[in-house]
């Protein structure tokens, strides 16, 4: 007999609350799970798929190992004794600096991806960290670090009280949003609007979501930065700045003035392809609203001044008095955060503590760019990558000039990938470590619930067993982290997580700051429950979080768990976790979730800067503005090339599910009517892109869904590489967009590659 089972989401942002329905021993079918306490039944193509992408028949079924220059099936033993045989000998022999680690976008959507790669970084010892954080959303936590002094405090739109919603470069309806997490984007939006709300879309392309908007501007890709410092020049200048109660705990207004002073809406106007009156009117009716927030994502990121645009929001915000109220832009409170402590400094963000060895670009966030990849690997010398782990990754086609990286790779000593893929990527693997599907793994959200704008927490034990010859994605990513520190065949793969769980308890026992300052750590670490190491993980984050029982009653700790929880939350907590405080067994016994009220002020407690206040003004983005100031004199007439998103797409990864492929989901070159006849180019036929990394030959669209002097083309296509095994998606391959760029074009700040409003030059083909 079929049977329901309760499982998140894992398939994009949003995670959304899904009921399966299971026969034979596999998913059949996926609803919205109506009491889920975040998602309240709403679902997506993605997430009705579930059952498809779970099922795919050209997913890994067990570990692959080179042999002979071919990748063969191989045992797990076999591929671990490899990597255990390879990884010493070469970093023994050529230094930690011979290791490169590669994260990709999937790993967040996992809970192995939150626990193990900060393990695997310590045990190799390198600094050559690439993820796709330098490939969409760095400048945020660049901006956030520099503001608030964590790159992780990032404040998300109050979306279910907000009376006035400002997005830039954003298109939630179909991408269900990013560094926002909020189940039903189209849903909330709509509700703003029902309620009086105003919703205003920036985006040179008219998008679901601006299609939705009360008022669409279409400026010039990779102006927002500009725009957003007119408008900030605007609030200054004509005096509708109110910062409010955000004043006592800022510093640099004063300056702001000043920096910003070039930045009028006349001067910015012409750059961006706006009248000064609309960025006059935009400013204005930001300031009357009663409550607003600004919102910027992949548009305003992945661009030449992609920081500059992400301080700015965040400037707005601190401008208008909307950051950290209600209705405005608040900092989420994750259930598996840190617990909040007593406002006082911290030791602040820094950039360029180190650079890469090639091109000397600076860390940020203990990342290099990704675009740097290829060179770190190409480059003989002291420190040249030699060894690369790739954990779902798949950066030939997310990253710039993947033809590069493709020839790169293919030279590598040694290569590790866990994928459940055989991609363009992990095809250069000497050895392909398989995870099992999604309806064998259990989930939480570490990662994207410091992004939610409600707070809540929610877990999903597997809903089916581990198919013979699989091995969780877990124990994989421990296994790694063993075989490359030298301990294969001498420790259990929960000797990692052991050792995890008793460092924790023995920083937070010796913490006078800490509710278990004093306490026997073995002790705490006995009271820990969970079927599994990455469980009782969960449930020490849990137990030490902000909502946590606090380990409630040990060692003669006080056991009112009701008092614990609110004075660790501050009052914060609602419904279960307030009345008992939150630990893995409360949560498995509220398998729809526990809701934990909506985002409150946290300010100054979330500020770690070195002074103790929003550093309005640092140095890094101070230095930058003249930069930016020069651009005002440009009048770029080149057509420029934007990405796009699709509801059924997420990045390179679901293009091989035919339930998700075909529709408008099409990899075409979307081009305006007017610019298609100046051209000479005709809807249907085919053109030639060219750009700094080469050329590209792709089908038109011609739609005025772009506007005039701008292009697009979807990213994460490409799937005509031989060696991959991806049947559906290499059936209609597409193009990788990323190929038009060779990586010289970066956001200095943040490392993150300019892959939107890039110049092309197009050309007709017959």
């Amino acid at each position: 007999m079929p049977r329901t089972a309760l499982r998140i989401c894992p398939l994009c942002e949003a995670t959304c609350g899904l009921t399966l329905t299971i026969g034979d021993a596999a998913v059949t079918g996926a609803r919205g799970d109506r009491e889920d306490v975040f998602s309240r039944g709403f679902i997506c193509p993605k997430g009705a798929a579930f059952g498809a992408v779970d099922s795919d028949p050209d997913r890994l079924r067990a570990p692959l190992v080179r042999r002979d220059g071919t990748l063969q099936e191989a045992t797990w033993e076999e591929a671990f004794d490899a990597i255990a045989a390879a990884v010493p000998a070469l970093v023994g022999e050529y230094g930690a600096q011979t290791v490169g680690v590669v994260l990709g976008n999937p790993n967040v959507h996992t809970m192995a991806g939150a626990l193990y790669p900060p393990l695997l970084l310590k045990a190799l010892g390198t600094r050559n960290l690439f993820t796709a954080s330098t490939l969409d959303q760095m400048p945020k936590h660049v901006s956030s670090g520099l503001l608030f002094g964590d790159p992780f405090a990032i404040p998300v739109p109050d979306l279910d009280r907000t009376d006035f919603l400002l997005l830039l470069g954003a298109n939630p309806v179909e991408s269900n949003g990013s560094l926002c997490t909020a189940p039903d984007f189209p849903g909330k939006l709509k509700a703003l609007r029902a309620r009086g709300g105003t919703l205003v879309v920036v985006d040179p392309r008219r998008t679901r979501t601006a299609r939705l908007a009360d008022r669409h501007l279409a400026p010039r890709p990779g102006s927002d930065a500009l725009l957003l410092a007119a408008l900030a020049h605007t609030l200054l200048a004509e005096k509708l700045a109110a910062p409010g109660r955000l004043e006592e705990h800022t510093e640099g207004l004063g300056e702001l003035a000043a920096a910003l002073g070039s930045f009028t809406p006349e001067a910015v106007a012409p750059a961006c392809d706006l009248t000064a009156a609309e960025i006059r009117t935009l400013a204005r009716d930001l300031a009357a609203a009663p409550t607003a927030a600004v919102y910027g994502r992949i548009g305003s990121c992945t661009v030449e001044y992609g920081t500059l645009a992400s301080w700015l929001v965040d400037v707005l915000n601190i401008l208008t008095g909307n950051l950290d109220r209600p209705g405005g832009a608040l900092f989420p409170l994750s259930a598996t955060a840190p617990a909040p402590g007593p406002a006082r400094p911290g030791k602040g963000f820094a950039l360029g503590r180190w650079s890469s060895r090639v091109s000397g670009h600076p860390e940020a966030k203990a990342e290099l760019p990704m675009a740097a990849l290829a060179e770190e690997i190409e480059t003989p010398g002291d420190g040249q990558v030699r060894v690369l782990i790739a954990i779902a990754a798949n950066p030939v086609l997310s990253a710039p000039d993947g033809d590069r990286l493709d020839r790169a790779l293919a030279g590598l000593d040694f290569m590790v990938s866990v994928d459940p893929y055989l991609n363009e990527t992990s095809r250069h693997a000497h050895v392909v470590l398989p995870p099992p599907p999604p309806s064998q793994s259990a989930h939480f959200d570490f990662a994207f619930n410091g992004f939610a704008v409600r707070n809540q927490a929610r877990y999903s034990p597997a809903v089916l067993p581990l198919e013979e010859g699989r091995m969780d994605e877990c124990e994989i990513q421990a296994r790694l982290v063993l075989a490359v520190s030298g301990m294969h065949g001498s420790a259990a793969p929960d000797a990692v997580d052991e050792l995890a769980i008793r460092t924790t308890l023995a920083k937070e026992t010796a913490d006078p700051r800490s509710r278990v300052h004093g306490q026997d750590p073995a002790s705490l670490a006995g009271l820990l429950t969970g079927g599994s190491g990455p469980e009782r993980r969960l449930d020490l984050m849990l137990r030490l979080g902000p909502y946590g029982d606090q380990f409630a009653g040990a060692d003669g700790a006080d056991d009112d768990s009701d008092a614990g929880a609110d004075a660790a939350a501050g009052a914060h907590a609602e419904g279960e976790a307030a009345a008992h405080g939150l630990s893995l067994e409360r949560l498995l016994a509220h398998p729809h979730g526990i809701d934990l009220g909506p985002l409150r002020p946290r300010l100054p407690g979330v500020l770690k800067t070195r002074s103790g206040r929003i550093e309005l003004l640092p140095d890094p983005i101070a230095a930058e503005l003249p930069r930016m100031r020069a651009a005002l004199a440009d009048r770029p007439t080149a057509l420029v090339l934007v990405g796009r998103r699709h509801l059924r797409s997420n990045n390179s990864w679901l293009h091989n599910v035919p339930a998700l492929t075909g529709g408008s989901n099409r990899c075409t070159l979307q081009i305006h009517p007017e610019d298609a006849d100046r051209l000479g180019l005709a809807d249907g036929g085919r053109a030639r892109v060219t750009a700094d990394g080469g050329s590209l030959e792709v089908p038109v669209e011609v739609t005025d869904a772009v506007r005039t002097g701008v292009v697009s083309l979807p990213h994460g296509w490409g799937h005509d590489r031989a060696g991959s095994r991806l049947s559906v998606a290499s059936a209609t391959p597409g193009v990788n967009v990323n190929q038009l760029l060779d990586g010289t074009r970066l956001d200095p700040l943040s490392g993150t590659a300019v892959l939107n409003g890039f110049p092309v030059e197009l050309t007709p083909l017959p």
